[in-house]
């Protein structure tokens, strides 16, 4: 099955985005860990969800610097999180992630 790179760079999106939200990984290392993308792969990716209406923050943790923190979802903007959730045997499928 060939798929296109539109289609993989969406659900690349959705599913960075249900990772963060899920609490199943809220840095770049974890994404990559999670995913087994490269670094800029990741950084790219969470620059990219602004794109879908997804508001994404980065949240600095308390007392800590240097960028000690974590990503969380704000708004889903018309993303369907349910659908991500009902869908994400395919999604990891077309991605091949684990």
């Amino acid at each position: 099955m060939t798929v296109s790179k539109t289609k993989t760079s969406f659900y690349r999106r959705l599913y960075v985005a249900w990772l963060i939200d899920s609490g199943s990984a809220t840095s770049v290392p974890a994404l990559m860990a999670a995913t087994g993308m490269p670094r800029r792969t990741a950084q790219d990716t969470l620059a990219a969800l602004a794109d879908l209406d997804i508001d994404c923050t980065f949240e600095q943790d308390d007392g800590e610097r240097h960028n000690a923190g974590h990503y969380a979802i704000r708004d889903w903007g018309a993303i369907d999180k349910g659908w991500i959730e009902r869908n994400l045997k395919h999604i990891r499928s077309v991605l091949d992630y684990p």
